[in-house]
């Protein structure tokens, strides 16, 4: 077993990471929390797979226990989902010294995230990701929200977790495709911060050689996330350098209606083409790309993808845009990343030259 601690004061939270936690998540629990009701919310699938253990343990603390679940998907990350919840809540007697526990992938964690930000102006929660993107990824940092028409986390908040606790037996219920959705974001790691993952993760080759060294991936990749996280908690400076590959990605994801590309799949070519685009502008080294595409390639993750639609409006809707410019993440070298600001009707005429 592994752990972290993400230190932000009153809001610090530890992760922990290992095999089996899970059932053993009531202990870790009460070291934090003493609600009267717990909450869960979770995704069918989920609920399938994993759901039974997580009860069972928080059944041994003999607290009335509601559970909640959704269709797997963005189409759940909604305010209409978000609505449901409230209803739910109310129903069940939540008060603000009550616990809500998410129990799935990203979709799942930012939804509840969200609902626990805003339910009675803050109840405690605690994220328990079941996917290794949200491992590695979501379930870190409070970035919480939720889809609208208009594109993807326009409408959220920054509300920390109690606890984040990783079981990576989880993982094993992943089909390949899913867990190459998560590979993304770790891929995106060993780009910004850490070019001897990137060559671990090169040297892998695969599921079966990442999972071999599966824990100190996450914890490496969480790490990573934290340090960023205690510097830059609200997303004004250093912490953006976690969107590498989200700009283009995200209008990937709106362009095709979130349905025919998931997360992991939009975010890795969004890589290649932010590796691109710092190549043409000179502040990315030749050559780059190329390794970022062959690795993308080798975790059978999309290297082409047609970008259709109305995309520059999209971008001008993005989350770091700042009046009329907007920061993107480029590389300096594999292994670090700058954030550059430039004019946005600019990036839109670069992107459009490496589309």
């Amino acid at each position: 077993m592994k752990q972290l601690q993400v230190a932000l004061g009153k809001r610090s939270y530890d992760i922990i990471i290992g095999q089996g936690i899970l059932s053993d998540a009531a202990t870790y629990i009460a070291q934090i929390a003493k609600p009267r009701r717990i909450m869960i919310v979770t995704d069918d699938t989920v609920k399938a797979l994993h759901l039974s253990k997580l009860q069972a343990s928080l059944e041994t603390t003999g607290l009335p226990i509601k559970v909640v679940s959704f269709t797997p998907g963005e189409g759940s990350k909604s305010l209409k989902s978000v609505e449901t919840l409230y209803a739910e809540a109310f129903d069940f007697g939540m008060t603000r010294t009550d616990l809500v526990v998410a129990l799935g992938g990203g979709v799942v964690g930012d939804l509840t995230g969200f609902f626990a930000a805003t339910l009675l102006r803050g109840v405690p929660f605690v994220q328990i990701p079941t996917t290794l993107l949200s491992q590695v990824d979501s379930s870190v940092g409070g970035k919480t929200g939720v889809n609208v028409p208009a594109g993807k986390n326009l409408v959220g908040s920054f509300y920390q977790p109690k606890l984040v606790l990783i079981d990576t037996d989880t993982l094993k219920t992943l089909s390949d495709s899913i867990f190459a959705d998560g590979m993304a974001e770790v891929i995106k790691y060993g780009c910004i911060v850490n070019s001897e993952l990137f060559i671990a993760l090169a040297k892998a080759g695969g599921r079966a050689g990442v999972e071999a060294i599966l824990e100190d991936v996450i914890y490496t990749c969480c790490d990573a996330k934290r340090q960023v996280v205690e510097e830059d908690e609200l997303d004004t400076g250093r912490r953006m350098i976690l969107n590498f590959g989200h700009t283009l990605g995200h209008v990937i994801e709106k362009a095709y209606n979130f349905k025919d590309y998931t997360h992991g799949q939009a975010v890795a070519y969004g890589m290649i083409l932010a590796a691109r685009l710092g190549e043409a502008l000179g502040i990315t080294p030749k050559g780059v790309t190329e390794k970022i595409s062959d690795i993308i390639q080798q975790y059978h993750l999309p290297t082409e993808i047609q970008i259709t639609g109305d995309w520059q409006k999209t971008i001008l809707l993005d989350k770091k845009m700042q009046g009329k410019k907007l920061s993107c993440v480029l590389l300096s070298e594999l292994g670090t990343a700058v954030v550059h600001t430039m004019e946005a009707e600019q990036f839109v005429s670069e992107a459009e030259k490496i589309l």
